[in-house]
């Protein structure tokens, strides 16, 4: 089961989020809830399950950072 682990403001910032998981090695997929035409609105990112709790600690570390 995938679960969320952040709601992105825009899919550019979303894709920003996959990148990050993505080089640490964590399977990463996105969901658009709600997106305008210019590409901002809601979109989830989501891990697997077991991989929920790393993907929160590795969102910790770099998101101050942005």
């Amino acid at each position: 089961m995938w679960t969320v682990v952040y709601i992105a403001p825009s899919m550019a910032v979303a894709e920003k989020v996959k990148d990050l998981l993505s080089t640490e090695g964590l399977l990463v997929t996105l969901k658009a809830v709600e997106l305008n035409d210019d590409g901002r609105g809601s979109v989830e990112v989501r891990v697997p399950e077991g991989e929920a709790e790393e993907a929160h600690e590795i969102l910790r570390e770099h998101l101050g950072q942005w």
